[in-house]
Parts: C-alpha cells; sequence; structure tokens
C-alpha cells in the first residue's frame, strides 16, 4: 500500500509481519511509526544512515537486517529482453489474489527452487521477498522470477518498480535494469 511517506507491505512471515519503506529520510515520521506500532515482527526501512535513525527509534525497537538499497525500475526493465528459458527440470508456476501475484520455481521432484511476489498499487509494482534456494542458485531461476513479477506487474497497468534490495540481490537486479536510489537501514519492532 503506497502513502505520502513510502510503502506498507503485508509481509506474513513469522519474525516478519509488515515491513514500512520510506522513501525519504524523515525523523517525525520514523518516531510516529516506531511510537505507534506496538505488535512484533514489524519492520522499518529508511534512506537514513544507522546511527541517526537509532536515535529516532521508539522504545523496542532496534536496527536490525544489515545494509540494504531501495531500487527502481522505470519502463519495464525485464520487457526489453525475451523471456528467459527456465532452466532444464525446473517449472514456473504463478497466481494472483486479491492483487498480489506469487511465483514459484519448483524442481521436477517438486523441491522448491525459487519464489518471488509482486503487488501493484497505482501506478508502482512492489517485487517482495525473491529467493533462491542456494542449492538452486546460479541457474537463471532469479532472472526468471524477476521476469515473471515485472510482466505481471505490466499486464496490471503499472509502469515503476520499487524493492529493497539485500547486497547478493541488488547483483541480481542491477542486471535486469534496476538501479539503486538510495541506501537502507532497517529496524525491527520486538
Amino acid at each position: 500500500m503506497a502513502s505520502a511517506w513510502g510503502f506498507t507491505i503485508d509481509v506474513g512471515l513469522p519474525g516478519h509481519v509488515a515491513r514500512h519503506v520510506l522513501s525519504a529520510t524523515d525523523e517525525a515520521v520514523v518516531r510516529k511509526i516506531t511510537e505507534n506500532t506496538t505488535a512484533p515482527g514489524v519492520w522499518l526501512k529508511a534512506p537514513t544512515p544507522p546511527d541517526l535513525f537509532a536515535s529516532w527509534l521508539g522504545p523496542g525497537w532496534s536496527l536490525a537486517g544489515g545494509p540494504g538499497f531501495l531500487m527502481t525500475a522505470p519502463s519495464h526493465p525485464a520487457r526489453a529482453e525475451a523471456p528467459p528459458a527456465i532452466a532444464e527440470g525446473y517449472r514456473l508456476d504463478s497466481w494472483t489474489r486479491a492483487g498480489l501475484t506469487r511465483a514459484l520455481v519448483r524442481s521436477v521432484d517438486g523441491a522448491f527452487a525459487a519464489r518471488g511476489q509482486v503487488v501493484v498499487t497505482g501506478s508502482a509494482y512492489v517485487v517482495d521477498q525473491v529467493e533462491t534456494d542456494p542449492a538452486h542458485q546460479r541457474r537463471g531461476l532469479g532472472r526468471l522470477l524477476m521476469h515473471a513479477l515485472v510482466e505481471a506487474a505490466a499486464g496490471q497497468g503499472a509502469t515503476t518498480g520499487v524493492l529493497v534490495a539485500t547486497p547478493e540481490g541488488r547483483a541480481l537486479y542491477e542486471t535486469v535494469g534496476w538501479r539503486v536510489l538510495a541506501p537502507l537501514t532497517g529496524a525491527v519492532r520486538s
């Protein structure tokens, strides 16, 4: 969900229930979110240096997650190239429910290999939870997922992508046309 200060993403994982991502450094917004959020497992990420960010956090919040990057991809970067071929021995499935598209790659024996999801909000789309199991890395599955997610967003009319990347994920996203807008610092409510 988009707001004046950034995005809120319903993550739905144990220890990571939701994530607020600020698009700009804003002490008042950080203080308001961290003072009014008491549920554990809520994350907040902002383009703010760690020491400064830590000084703005309310009780029960602490820095977490290591370095991150706010990234964007205007004009459907994956559409500039043909869809990547799926590696032999894998299958890609995707489905959409309530505006959220999930993509899942499994090996032919049904084992988890990779996943990701995307949600469209207005003209923007947010890519989240892109993950490739270490045993299945370096087979083009991340690139395949990103293409599928961007295509799903484009099919819903979205034109500009946003995501939060780890240092490892950043390398993949840059190869498919995304660029860093700002470094991010993360915090979590315990």
